[in-house]
């Protein structure tokens, strides 16, 4: 009896594998599903400005006298700044608004300061000559509330000493915080240390995952930003070709919401749980180091059984990518250690050898990579050294497996279905 075999491309670093699956193996092809014509990206963050969600017009808020600050994602975000400021400035300055009022501030939260150069090209030429541009520094906040969750809440005096902030960034899926953009260009955006890592130690917890807004640390963040009293946020939605789909404006809470609808409905894929789930990240630079495959790792553990496998198809051609986690990952003997130690002592970088240990309890891990395989075993991992051999160890247990297949890991998040 011949096996009806199908071939499924999965991309690896710059290349592609060609994984050969029994028809009968397969349960589902897990893919986004994104707007096929799109608007004028300039035409989307305009319509958006002009018709904010639960909010007035800038330009009927702001006057002359106003000292405004503008929120910018820093250069670890694909947001595309240099597109979302002309249409904001020409707004406040139908409302009078003036250069010398307004500042520009880089959110880098925990991140390294920018070069002058990557400043200038995140808002571009013009706009950096003539807007005061700087950067966000944790030495320089002031408290000034406390969440409910005991999180600080201590803001870039910068940002204090203005009359109205304005939060820009993008929406997409978070691991920790659900979603990114809204409240995040406060916290973490301008935070201190202590706000920040207070309001991450909650990234272990339950509902702490992609795609929930009613994730700890979201709510920790937005409690943050009622406290500062944010108003208003302008953020875009991308596509994976990083192009703006959509544009949200206003109310930093309700117009976040409306631009979590547009990710989902791209992004989310309702699934009945299968035997295994083979995940790619979508190829470079989704797969650079594996601390940035743990993205797809995360989305993949909702398309999949308790007791389940994931093969992770991650090239990893810089490794593991961040020293924490590589020192977490040859001190933690089981993932006990790893989820025991991440409870006492919160260290950055480790979140991620905890969240995998975490993982690595409720499925069987397997990693297609070209990390040396003690690497892949001391973070969890069963080495593997093809898709296919990966395939014949999860099948080799259950022949009638159920596979669900999700070529762009990164990028979407299977749901499971209510029963």
């Amino acid at each position: 009896m011949t096996t009806n075999m199908k071939k499924i491309p999965l991309a690896f670093g710059s290349g592609v594998f060609e994984l050969n699956i029994p028809e009968k193996n397969i349960s589902g092809l897990i893919l986004p599903s994104e707007p096929e014509k799109k608007e004028d990206e300039a035409f989307l963050i305009r319509k958006a400005l002009e018709n904010p969600i639960q909010s007035k017009r800038l330009s009927e808020i702001i006057n002359p006298e106003s000292r405004i600050a503008i929120i910018v994602s820093d250069v670890t975000r694909p947001t595309p700044t240099a597109k979302i400021l002309p249409p904001l400035l020409d707004e406040l300055y139908l409302g009078g608004a003036k250069d010398e009022h307004i500042t520009i501030i880089f959110a880098l939260g925990l991140h390294r300061r920018q070069t002058e150069e990557e400043s200038k090209k995140l808002v571009g030429e013009n706009i950096y000559k003539k807007i005061r541009c700087i950067q966000h520094d944790t030495s320089r906040c002031r408290r000034i509330g406390v969440t409910s969750r005991g999180t600080p809440v201590e803001i870039f005096e910068e940002v204090l000493g203005s009359d109205f902030v304005i939060g820009t960034g993008g929406i997409e899926f978070h691991y920790y915080a659900g979603y990114s953009g809204g409240a995040k260009s406060i916290l973490p955006g301008v935070s201190s240390e202590e706000s920040v890592l207070t309001n991450h130690k909650m990234m272990i917890e339950e509902n702490a995952v992609s795609g929930r807004v009613d994730s700890p640390v979201r709510q920790d963040m937005e409690e943050a930003a009622k406290i500062f009293g944010l108003k208003f946020i302008l953020n875009v939605v991308l596509d994976s070709k990083k192009g703006i789909v959509s544009a949200v404006a206003g109310d930093f809470i309700e117009a976040h919401r409306k631009g979590i609808e547009v990710v989902d409905s791209m992004y989310k894929v309702p699934v009945e749980p299968a035997d295994a789930v083979i995940v790619s990240c979508g190829g470079y630079p989704k797969d650079i180091n594996l601390y940035q495959a743990n993205k797809s790792l995360d989305n993949a553990t909702q398309a999949v059984k308790e007791g389940g496998s994931i093969i992770l198809v991650a090239e990893c051609a810089e490794g593991i990518g961040n020293q924490v986690y590589e020192c977490w990952n040859r001190e933690c003997k089981s993932p006990d250690d790893a989820i025991e130690r991440f409870k006492n002592c919160f260290e950055f970088g480790g979140h991620k050898s905890a969240i995998v240990a975490i993982a690595a309890k409720k499925f069987k891990l397997y990693l297609v990579s070209k990390l040396p395989g003690d690497n892949a075993r001391t973070a969890f991992f069963t080495p593997m050294a093809s898709v296919e051999e990966a395939l014949s160890a999860v099948l080799s247990e259950n022949p009638d497996a159920r596979v669900h297949l999700m070529p762009h890991g990164g990028q979407t998040l299977p749901v499971r279905k209510e029963n």
